[in-house]
C-alpha cells in the first residue's frame, strides 16, 4: 500500500454492517463501494487504483475526479443515450438509479492498440472482428468497432463476439442492436468532445442496463480508468515516427508495471512514490482537460463524507 500522507478518501473502508438501517444493502469492489436502497444506489469512487485485475495501491483524489468525470459526461451525452445519473451527493459519491446490468462490458476502439494490437500482432481475432491487414500499433481503425467481454469468477474480463452474446443468450437480439447503436453514439460524442478539448478518445468501456422498459448507460463514462485518452497535437507526428503516443489515463501505470515484469500474475512490485504523484497529477489533468474547469478543493473531509452517505441511505437526508 501507497502512503498517501492521509489524503485517502475510501470512506466506507471501515464500515460496519451494524451502521446500515435494514433493507441497505453494501456491495465493495475493487475500487468503489456500492450501497443500494430500494430503487436507487450511492455509488462511491475510492482513491484506490488496480490494474490486471488487482488492487494495487491509493492514489491521492482520484476517487473525486473519477466521480466528477462521469457526471460531466452524464450530462453531456443524456440527449444521445439515458443514464442512470441522478445527482453528485458528496465529492466522491454519486446518487444512481438502480437498474438491472447486462453482464457484458461493451468495449468501443477506435485504433489499434493495447490488448486488440497484442491479440493482432499475434495473429488472433479481436473479440470475433476480424481486424484490416497491414495495420501497424496505434493505427486509426477505417471506422470504429465493438470489442465486448464478459466476467468470470475472480472478475476477470473474457472477450466474447457481439454475435456470441446473442447466440448465447447472454442479451437478447434487439436489446444488442440497441445497446451497439448507444454505444457507437456515445463513443462519437466522447470523440467530438475530447477532440475540442485537444484530446483523442482512443477506446473505453461502457456498460448498460435497463430501467424499465428504456436502456440506459451506467457505471462510470470517459473516465481515465474506463477510456484511454492521447493528445491529439502530437499524435500524427509521434505515429509516423512509430513512438508511441502521448497519454492521458491509466495506460501509464499499466506500462510500469509491465516494464517491471508484471502483468498480473504472482505477487506485484511495488510502486514507487513518483509513479504514484504522476498518476495523481494525470488524474487532475485529465479532469481539468476534459471538462475545461479546475479541480476544486474538496470542502469535506473523511468522516464527514462517510456521514453525509450514511444519513442519506438509511434516512434518506
Amino acid at each position: 500500500m501507497i502512503d498517501d500522507g492521509g489524503h485517502d478518501r475510501d470512506v466506507l473502508r471501515a464500515l460496519e454492517p451494524t451502521e446500515l438501517a435494514p433493507g441497505v444493502s453494501h456491495y465493495r469492489g475493487k475500487v468503489r463501494e456500492v450501497l443500494t436502497r430500494r430503487d436507487e444506489m450511492v455509488i462511491v469512487a475510492t482513491d484506490r487504483v488496480s490494474a490486471f485485475d488487482r488492487v494495487l495501491g491509493v492514489v491521492p483524489r482520484k476517487g473525486e475526479v473519477l466521480n466528477r468525470i462521469s457526471e460531466f459526461w452524464f450530462r453531456a451525452t443524456a440527449d444521445v443515450c439515458p443514464n442512470h445519473f441522478r445527482r453528485v451527493l458528496t465529492p466522491r459519491s454519486m446518487l444512481v438509479t438502480a437498474c438491472r446490468v447486462y453482464p457484458v462490458e461493451v468495449v468501443v476502439r477506435g485504433y489499434l492498440t493495447g490488448s486488440a494490437w497484442r491479440d493482432y500482432a499475434a495473429g488472433r481475432r479481436v473479440s470475433g472482428v476480424t481486424v484490416p491487414p497491414g495495420m501497424r500499433e496505434n493505427q486509426e481503425f477505417p471506422t470504429p468497432i465493438i470489442t465486448p467481454s464478459t466476467k468470470v469468477d475472480g472478475g476477470h474480463d473474457v472477450p466474447i463476439s457481439c454475435t456470441d452474446i446473442v447466440a448465447n443468450g447472454i442479451v437478447p437480439a434487439d436489446d444488442w442492436a440497441a445497446i451497439e447503436r448507444s454505444a457507437y453514439a456515445l463513443f462519437a460524442r466522447g470523440q467530438e468532445i475530447a477532440r475540442d478539448n485537444g484530446l483523442i478518445l482512443v477506446d473505453t468501456k461502457y456498460e448498460f442496463g435497463h430501467d424499465g422498459e428504456k436502456i440506459v448507460v451506467v457505471d462510470e463514462m470517459h473516465t481515465p480508468d474506463s477510456s484511454r485518452f492521447w493528445y491529439a497535437s502530437t499524435y500524427v507526428e509521434r505515429f509516423a515516427a512509430g513512438e508511441r503516443p502521448d497519454e492521458l489515463d491509466k495506460e501509464y501505470l499499466r506500462r510500469t508495471l509491465m516494464e517491471s515484469g508484471y502483468t498480473g500474475d504472482g505477487e506485484p512490485p511495488e510502486i514507487p512514490a513518483a509513479v504514484i504523484s504522476e498518476l495523481s497529477a494525470k488524474y487532475i489533468t485529465a479532469f481539468e482537460t476534459i471538462t475545461g474547469k479546475k479541480l476544486p478543493d474538496s470542502a469535506l473531509d473523511a468522516e464527514a463524507e462517510k456521514k453525509k452517505i450514511l444519513s442519506y441511505v438509511n434516512e434518506g437526508s
